[in-house]
Order: C-alpha cells, then sequence, then structure tokens
C-alpha cells in the first residue's frame, strides 16, 4: 500500500470523525441535553438619572420594559444567538470535514 493511499485513508476518516463530532453536538444542543456555547450573555444594566422630573420618567421606563420582557425575555434572545452561533460554527465544520473527506477520496483515487 503506497503513502498516498494511507494518507487518504487517515484523511478521509479525519474528515468524518470532524462532520460526526459536529452533528453529535448538534443533536445534544437541540435537544437540550447540553447548551450552547456561551457567546452573548445578558447583563443587567441600572439607569441612574438623578434629574428633577425624572421619577415620572424612571416610572414609565419601568412600565416599558416590564411589557418588552413579558413579550419577549432577553433570555430568549441570548439563547437564540448562541444557538446562531452554534449553527454557523456546527456549518462551517461540516464544510470544512467533507473538503478534508474530499482530499481523501482525491488521493484514494490517485
Amino acid at each position: 500500500m503506497s503513502i498516498n493511499k494511507i494518507i487518504g485513508i487517515v484523511l478521509l476518516v479525519a474528515g468524518l470523525v470532524v462532520i460526526g463530532f459536529a452533528l453529535y453536538q448538534s443533536y445534544n444542543i437541540f435537544t437540550d441535553k447540553t447548551s450552547a456555547p456561551l457567546i452573548f450573555k445578558t447583563s443587567n444594566i441600572a439607569n441612574t438619572n438623578n434629574t428633577a422630573g425624572s421619577d415620572v420618567q424612571k416610572q414609565i421606563e419601568n412600565t416599558v420594559q416590564q411589557q418588552i420582557n413579558q413579550i419577549l425575555p432577553q433570555a430568549s434572545i441570548t439563547k437564540i444567538l448562541n444557538l446562531l452561533c452554534w449553527s454557523m460554527f456546527a456549518m462551517i465544520l461540516i464544510f470544512g470535514g467533507s473538503q478534508i473527506s474530499g482530499l481523501g477520496i482525491k488521493m484514494l483515487n490517485k
């Protein structure tokens, strides 16, 4: 067996391992067995305006913020963004794995 065939087999297996890893991790993330990597995090921002008449403005801002949080909680926004980031990364891994496997197949056919 020539060195090209051995390298081809190694590249084919390596590409399939990368693809399998990406798919397995995606399955675990989307079935909620593990959490997506935290790229985006929520933070509490405190408003510190000390002007006269800002009491009414603060009450209005708090009411609006509560209504927005009831419609779309902050945790769900960050979870969606983290899932989107993982999906893009998984697609890059799958594409890279397919390219590596493709090189291995080309070397096997030579």
